[in-house]
């Protein structure tokens, strides 16, 4: 007798726009679950949290944790990571994906931030993508994060969950972040982007979502979510 696999929903379809009437509550309710709405990078500068989300794409923020864990004691200035050299970067980051890649990356970022901004990692979303390695969602991670500034960096988590819950439906991160952006509260936009990752991240899961334990579960209109309640 063959066993029954629940089906898998990392690649679920868009679910119908959830009305604007449950938006609001929606947002409560993660606020209300979710009581510090902040990255788990770990950073104590503006500069560590730059490198930090340079290092953790297509990579999980643990090896980034561990990498910088050992890294930032020894180098964590533009200056001072120019002076370790492409190579020995690599020796502190090879537990990370695309480490090669990421370190060229890193060296050139700390090169131009020398050059180009008083070695000052700047607070606005042109010269941020003009460093190596930054993309959209890393400008918006550190102007949200470290600026203050209510952006919306969308990765796979909040990609998964505004189509999933209907929230902001697309088939693309821009589209999804613009219609997030136009229908996120005020209020919450601020702390949007971590209350929506961290929800993906611990609740709203790929494969298997912990629909059972979602504080938003009567807002979600993912339609299979009750054959997800007993997990």
């Amino acid at each position: 007798m063959s066993k029954t696999v629940k089906h898998k929903t990392a690649d679920t379809p868009p679910s119908r726009r959830m009305p604007n009437r449950d938006v609001h509550p929606f947002f409560e309710k993660l606020a209300a679950t979710i009581d510090e709405p902040v990255t788990e990078l770990h950073y104590k500068s503006n500069f560590e949290l730059l490198i930090a989300v340079i290092l953790s794409a297509q990579a999980t923020d643990i090896s980034v944790n561990i990498a910088t864990k050992q890294l930032y004691p020894v180098a964590n200035t533009p200056e001072s990571i120019l002076a370790l050299g492409e190579e020995a970067l690599k020796a502190y980051i090879k537990n990370i994906g695309l480490y090669n890649a990421k370190a060229k990356n890193v060296i050139k970022t700390c090169q131009a931030l020398i050059d180009n901004f008083d070695s000052t990692v700047p607070d606005n979303r042109q010269d941020l993508e003009s460093l190596a390695g930054v993309g959209r969602k890393t400008a918006n991670v550190v102007l949200n994060t470290a600026f203050g500034q209510p952006t919306m960096a969308v990765d796979t988590h909040i990609f998964r969950v505004g189509n999933r819950t209907g929230l902001a439906t697309g088939k693309n991160v821009l589209i999804v972040e613009q219609k997030l952006v136009e229908r996120i509260p005020e209020e919450f936009m601020l702390d949007a982007h971590h209350y929506l990752i961290l929800h993906g991240r611990y609740t709203c899961q790929a494969r298997t979502p912990k629909c059972g334990a979602c504080p938003v579960y009567n807002e979600c209109m993912f339609k299979d979510k009750a054959a997800f309640v007993a997990i």
